[in-house]
């Protein structure tokens, strides 16, 4: 009967078919009165009725229940004999015996099962041998011991390498159903590799195979000995965790997934590489809730952690609270703990905000100024340094959070001095992290003031400027960013400083300099050489002393041609630059090397070309008023022509005293000009691209070409030509929609005074005398505007006739 009922003939079916089938394999004969009248099958509780009829106690209790339900008289349901009492006598023998019997055919079967668990048998027989040890371990836990001493465990663990994947899942399907509930056996089943072989079927292909070794693994994971087991497998908790959030997977596998997780995260080890796969919650639920030890184990993990700003925000409005409590009042240790992991979640701005509003400020200024006994080691002012320039820098308006039984602020005059103080006592980590704490301040409109009031009454300028000197690049960066944020505020003090010490300079210059592509030190150390005073005389002569204009015009055209690539930094660098050759041209008059480096390099002709750096708004209007200084000038170096004595006729004839006509004369300046010698705008073609100008979208632009422009028309030059060589640009119509347009005060008065020189030509004055708009922005002008600009508009409306000649509204003031 055995040997027919292996041959494949009967397909695996549901668990009620099989069930089914292996109660029906029997070696011995099955004798009628082990069987159950009712359920047809091997009783195991067989209960005795009045009347000596013999049945499975669970079958015959239902059927009392439905004669009683059903209001019928209790009858024996095999004789239909009428029963006075419902009593049920345990057949204790029978039981008895129907056991010896169950447990010598199992045997035997499990032998015919064992014989089959090889890679030699059919794969019938080895799916029908597994589905047995799963039938008779579900009907007793006692024949799990039985499989467990039959040595039956390591041959299915050995299925699990057969070529079939019915085999391999019946296989993984087999071991969690021996060791459901058997600690015993999961011991055993986790010795050797077969947990890892275990955890490899997750990555399988076939979704079957992962969903039977998933669930395999939770049933391994409800014992506290091998959840250390299972996560010291390289990559079980990362591929468990992968599967939680896949979307390919069915429900099933990713809830036994999440299961299986929530078991291991009994083991710390596998709480921590849990939060490295990403998975960090069970991290944070120990740091808030379990004892002592364990919140400084995961407090500590946490600052090694390399976290995304999206889990930063998360950490921090779940622990940044309980972070900052074991910060202020643990022990040291603790203390260390608690600051590394605040240094790791504070350096994104969304999780920075949060820990400000959790209260983080007041205990890290503490920190950094306690004294005594509650003093910092230096190692951990640096941590308590870098937080706190992580959260100055998240763009807060730290003018109006207080903190502390004082109510201070960051930028309160003592906070201010203490900070300069400890800059100029430390080492320079923690001077690097307190500069860029300032550098922070700095940055915010209005916070600046209170920091540049507590650096002036504090005299810190000096020492501030001395760390340009630091041998310490991120020192040195620091710095240098600082007072670039400070010398809009006080840059005549950084200029006087800078001057005073040639080796600060030159240090400066020395950064520029180098040949790196462009890193943010040399876009700071630009920034700052362009924002202090440009008409400081002696700045710009230690400049040309220390060769600064050539070095840095040299990078201007590098940059031009292409020889330096682009980085994040390019712009602000290129603007820099441009803006530090321009200081050169505010001291043409008193320093004579001004004019001969002009000269030299051709400046004029560099800054025309740089009008054309269209998205570069600054460079196009330092460039347009580099060339307004350098038109100023012109007049002056422009060369007069010599006119020989007259000769002995002459000064006898006046007939023969005519003045002989000199050709290639400058029609502007009336002398011999050129745009590398003289500056002369005409002469190097810069006016078409700075008409071009005048209808740009930056104001700032279109007012530096306009008074570039306005050069061509000012005294000292011929004007009448001026305004020629406007009309023949083009230029009268664009410069008349400038005043038309009244965009800023300032613009209308540079634009007033050009539109009055324009009508100063009749056919011009003739021609928009008509305009109704013109003279209403005129109008508007000698109205509303400021004392000059009505002085010229009132002589701009008398060009085209608004205003008689005779009206003398403003009377000339000595």
């Amino acid at each position: 009967m055995m040997a027919a009922s292996w041959d494949g003939s009967n397909d695996p079916g549901s668990q009620s078919d099989d069930s089914f089938h292996f109660e029906r394999l029997h070696i011995e004969p099955l004798y009628d009165a082990f069987v159950c009248p009712l359920t047809k099958q091997v009783m195991r509780d067989p209960v005795t009725l009045e009347n000596g009829q013999t049945f499975e106690r669970e079958a015959i209790e239902k059927w009392f229940k439905e004669c009683r339900e059903s209001g019928r008289r209790l009858v024996c349901p095999l004789t239909l004999q009428e029963l006075r009492s419902a009593e049920l006598n345990p057949s204790m023998a029978l039981r008895n015996t129907i056991e010896e019997w169950t447990a010598r055919n199992e045997a035997a079967q499990l032998d015919i099962a064992r014989r089959s668990l090889n890679m030699a048998s059919p794969e019938s027989e080895t799916l029908q041998a597994l589905k047995y040890v799963q039938y008779i371990c579900q009907r007793s836990r006692s024949n799990k011991h039985t499989v467990r001493n039959a040595g039956l465990i390591p041959m299915i663990v050995d299925m699990l390498k057969s070529g079939s994947r019915k085999v391999r899942c019946r296989a993984l399907e087999t071991l969690r159903v021996v060791v459901e509930e058997d600690d015993e056996n999961k011991e055993l089943l986790a010795e050797g590799d077969t947990v890892r072989t275990i955890v490899k079927f997750l990555s399988h292909e076939l979704s079957k195979e992962r969903e039977e070794a998933v669930s395999l693994l939770y049933e391994l994971s409800k014992s506290c000995t091998l959840c250390e087991k299972i996560g010291s497998i390289n990559g079980a908790i990362l591929i468990l965790v992968g599967m939680t959030s896949s979307n390919s997977e069915d429900l099933l596998t990713v809830g036994k997934a999440e299961e299986t997780l929530s078991n291991l995260e009994r083991c710390e080890a596998n709480v921590r590489q849990m939060a490295e796969c990403g998975r960090l919650q069970p991290l944070l639920t120990q740091l808030l809730e379990g004892p002592p030890e364990t919140k400084l184990s995961m407090a500590g993990f946490l600052g090694e952690l390399v976290l995304n700003n999206d889990v930063k925000v998360l950490v921090a409005r779940t622990v940044g609270s309980s972070l900052i409590n074991i910060m202020k009042s643990g022990n040291m240790q603790s203390r260390e703990a608690a600051l590394k992991a605040l240094n790791q979640i504070s350096s994104c701005d969304p999780s920075a905000k949060i820990l400000i509003e959790a209260g983080i400020l007041s205990p890290l200024v503490n920190d950094l100024f306690a004294v005594g006994p509650n003093l910092l080691p230096t190692r951990l002012k640096e941590i308590s340094a870098t937080i706190l320039a992580s959260v100055v820098n998240s763009g807060e308006d730290f003018y109006s959070i207080s903190f502390g039984p004082d109510h201070q602020t960051l930028v309160s005059e003592d906070i201010v001095r203490n900070l300069l103080h400890l800059i100029s006592n430390t080492g320079p980590a923690i001077e690097c992290k307190l500069l860029q704490v300032l550098v922070g301040l700095t940055t915010s409109p209005t916070t600046v003031l209170s920091v540049v009031a507590a650096i002036k009454s504090s005299g810190a300028t000096i020492s501030l400027v001395q760390f340009i000197e630091a041998p310490q690049k991120d020192l040195r960066l620091a710095s240098i960013k600082l007072l670039q944020n400070l010398s809009p505020h006080m840059g005549q003090e950084l200029a006087d400083a800078l001057r005073g010490s040639v080796g600060q300079l030159g240090s400066l210059i020395k950064v520029i300099s180098e040949n790196t592509g462009i890193s943010e030190e040399q876009a700071a150390a630009v920034g700052l050489l362009a924002d202090l005073p440009e008409r400081d005389l002696g700045l710009t002569r230690q400049l040309l002393d220390e060769g600064a204009f050539v070095m840095v015009i040299s990078r201007v055209i590098a940059i031009r041609q292409g020889e330096i690539r682009g980085t994040r930094f390019m712009t602000p660098f290129l603007e820099g630059l441009v803006k530090i050759v321009a200081r050169v041209t505010y001291v043409l008059a008193e320093e004579p090397d001004a004019i001969a480096l002009c000269r030299d390099h051709n400046l004029a002709a560099l800054f025309i070309d740089l009008l054309q750096s269209n998205g570069l708004d600054n460079v196009q209007m330092v460039s347009a008023t580099a060339l307004e200084n350098l038109s100023v000038e012109s007049k002056n170096l422009t060369k007069l022509p010599e006119m020989p004595p007259p000769g002995f006729c002459a000064s006898v004839f006046s007939c023969f005293s005519k003045q002989p006509v000199i050709s290639g004369l400058c029609r502007l300046h009336r002398g011999i000009c050129s745009l590398k010698e003289t500056f002369c705008l005409y002469e190097g073609q810069a006016v078409l691209k700075l008409v071009g100008l005048l209808d740009h979208t930056n104001v700032n632009v279109v007012e530096a070409a306009l008074a570039a422009l306005s050069t061509l028309i000012d005294d000292g030059v011929d004007i009448e030509q001026g305004v020629a060589i406007l009309v023949e640009a083009e230029g009268v119509k664009p410069i008349l929609d400038v005043l038309l347009e009244k965009r800023t005060e300032t613009l209308r008065r540079r634009a007033v005074w050009a539109v009055e020189r324009l009508l100063r030509t009749d056919d011009i004055a003739c021609e928009v005398s008509a305009d109704q708009n013109l003279s209403t922005a005129l109008v508007d002008a000698f109205q509303h505007g400021d004392y000059r600009t009505r002085q010229t508009a009132e002589r701009a409306l008398k060009h085209v006739d608004k205003i008689p000649n005779f009206s003398g509204i403003f009377q000339n003031i000595g």
